[in-house]
C-alpha cells in the first residue's frame, strides 16, 4: 500500500531524512519510535504533503504510484489520514460542520456522478457512529478542538476517521499527553476502526515510549534515529527497546 524508497528530506534549508525506506502492506499496524529529533514526526508530515517539507531525493508510492506532486488534500481523498500530534483549535466551525464538509469531499471523489448527501442523514450516522464510540454527542457541536482536552483532541480524531475510513492512518505521537484512561480509550477506538475495515486499514503508530503498544498490538516496529530507520522487528522488538533504550540499538 505505502512504499517508501530512500527518502531524504529537510525542513527550513535543514536536511532531516537521511534516506528512509519502508513498505507497509494492506492491514499492516506499524510502530515507529525513536527519540526525540530522530525524524519521526518529519516522516509523517512528508508522507502527508506538509509544505513545509522539501523531498530532496527518493521516492513515495500509494498503491504503485508516487504521490510526490499531490497537494495534501489530494493525498487524504486517496485515504491517506494524518492524526497530528497537537490537533489545532479552529473557532467558528464545529466538529459537525468540518466532518460534513469532509465527508462530502471524500464522497464527491469516490462517487462523483451521486448527488452529495443530506444533512440529516450525515447527522444520522454522525450520532451513530459516536454512540458505537461511546463519543458524547455535544462533541460535535462545539467549534473544532476549541477548548478541547487532550483526550478530547484525540477522540475528535478517532471520530473523523470513523467517518472517512482511511486506507492508511499514520497516527503521529498519540499518546503525547494522555493519561491512561484516555490513551486506552482512543486505542480502543483505533482497534475498532481496524476490526470494522475487515483488518485492510493500515496505520503508523509514532511514538517516543513502549506503553501505546500494550494496547495495539504491531505487526512491525522500527527504530527510527538521525533520519534512517536503523532497526526493525516485531512486537517483541518493542519489549526489548522499553528495557535496553535507544542507545545499543
Amino acid at each position: 500500500m505505502l512504499e517508501i524508497f530512500n527518502l531524504h528530506a529537510s525542513v527550513d534549508g535543514k536536511a532531516v531524512l537521511h534516506g528512509v525506506d519502508l513498505v507497509i502492506n494492506e492491514g499492516e499496524i506499524h510502530a515507529l519510535m525513536g527519540p526525540n529529533g530522530s525524524g519521526k514526526s518529519t516522516l509523517s508530515n512528508v508522507i502527508m504533503g506538509h509544505p513545509k517539507y522539501t523531498v530532496t531525493k527518493g521516492d513515495i508510492l500509494f498503491n504503485g504510484n508516487s504521490i510526490l506532486n499531490l497537494k495534501p488534500d489530494m493525498r487524504a481523498l486517496l485515504g491517506i489520514f494524518l492524526a497530528f500530534q497537537y490537533p489545532k483549535e479552529i473557532s467558528g466551525v464545529t466538529l459537525e460542520e468540518f466532518l460534513l464538509s469532509a465527508y462530502k469531499a471524500h464522497q464527491k471523489h469516490l462517487h462523483p456522478d451521486k448527488p452529495p448527501v443530506l444533512v440529516f442523514r450525515f447527522k444520522k450516522m454522525l450520532s451513530d457512529i459516536m454512540k458505537e464510540f461511546n463519543m458524547d454527542e455535544k462533541l460535535a457541536t462545539r467549534y473544532l478542538n476549541h477548548g478541547f482536552s487532550g483526550g478530547e483532541k484525540k477522540k475528535s480524531e478517532i471520530l473523523q476517521m470513523a467517518v472517512l475510513k482511511p486506507k492508511i492512518a499514520i497516527m503521529d505521537e498519540t499518546d503525547s499527553g494522555l493519561d491512561v484512561d484516555a490513551l486506552k480509550n482512543v486505542c480502543d477506538g483505533i482497534i475498532k476502526l481496524h476490526k470494522e475495515s475487515h483488518g485492510n486499514m493500515s496505520a503508523i503508530i509514532v511514538t517516543h515510549y513502549h506503553t501505546i503498544l500494550k494496547y495495539i498490538e504491531p505487526t512491525h516496529v522500527h527504530v527510527l534515529k538521525n533520519g534512517r530507520i536503523i532497526k526493525s522487528g516485531g512486537k517483541e522488538f518493542a519489549r526489548k527497546l522499553c528495557d535496553t533504550g535507544y542507545q545499543n540499538i
